[in-house]
């Protein structure tokens, strides 16, 4: 017996579903990966590598998270559609 959904029921993992987590994975990666940035140079504008690395992924963690919204809506308002269109 197969693991399927319905044929009427789009899948529940699909490629847009895998971008979103990876979209929200990217910022612990990178921060949880201290040997990485953990050293003093290169310095922006006098402040050390490790402090403006970290404060950089604020605004980029950010966006990503955005993104991974924007997506999941805009897969989600498709999935209504199409179940209000088959419903029909």
């Amino acid at each position: 017996m197969a693991d399927t959904a319905p044929p009427d029921r789009p899948p529940v993992v699909t490629g847009t579903r895998i971008v979103c987590a990876i979209l929200l994975l990217a910022p612990f990666v990178a921060l949880l990966w201290v040997n990485s940035y953990s050293r003093l140079t290169p310095a922006f504008i006098g402040i050390p590598f490790f402090y403006w690395y970290q404060l950089l992924w604020v605004i980029v963690s950010a966006v990503l998270t955005g993104a991974a919204y924007l997506l999941f809506r805009r897969e989600e308002d498709r999935r209504k559609a199409t179940a209000t269109e088959a419903g029909r």
